[in-house]
């Protein structure tokens, strides 16, 4: 057993879900760590519940990064089926930790990783679909953008190596 992560770390690590570009998504976030130079590419498709409501359909991820930055990915995506917006916008780090068990202190970083790209995406979908943003929404996305400006001209050979193998 390896003590350093947790059963379900490696669960996701080993077998991550829903990997891979999706096709015709209806939000995309891209986020990079400046710490570590993970980099994940979040994707949601969004559709009607029922009552109607907007929810999270599907949701997908490429990420160039850690142990993990790939189980955060992928516990994220599964964490966010079938959720309005809304809810989908209530993940914190602290839930994913949670949920994620016995992360080493040096790695807890990379759970922001998940969250600030699910953030982006549900941007993305707002902005494209012209819809008011909410203020903390647009708060987080403000945040998340100037840290992806550091990281892009601090390590500008980097990212666009990072960029090429993400869009394959």
């Amino acid at each position: 057993m390896n003590t350093l992560y947790s059963k379900e770390i490696m669960k996701h690590f080993r077998h991550p879900r829903n990997v891979g570009k999706m096709k015709n998504y209806d939000g995309l976030g891209k986020i990079g760590n400046l710490l570590c130079g993970d980099i994940l590419w979040l994707y949601i498709k969004v559709g009607k519940d029922k009552k109607g409501r907007e929810i999270i359909k599907k949701a997908s991820f490429s990420t160039f990064g850690c142990t993990i930055a790939i189980a955060n990915s992928s516990l994220i995506t599964t964490m966010i089926k079938g959720k309005t917006l809304g809810e989908a916008m209530k993940i914190t780090k602290e839930k994913l930790l949670k949920r994620l068990g016995k992360v080493p202190p040096f790695k807890i970083h990379c759970s922001l990783l998940a969250v600030d790209g699910l953030s982006e995406a549900i941007y993305d979908y707002f902005l494209k679909n012209k819809k008011e943003i909410p203020k903390e929404l647009q708060k987080r996305h403000e945040r998340i953008q100037k840290h992806l400006k550091i990281i892009e001209e601090r390590y500008k050979e980097y990212v666009s190596l990072e960029k090429k193998i993400l869009e394959k």
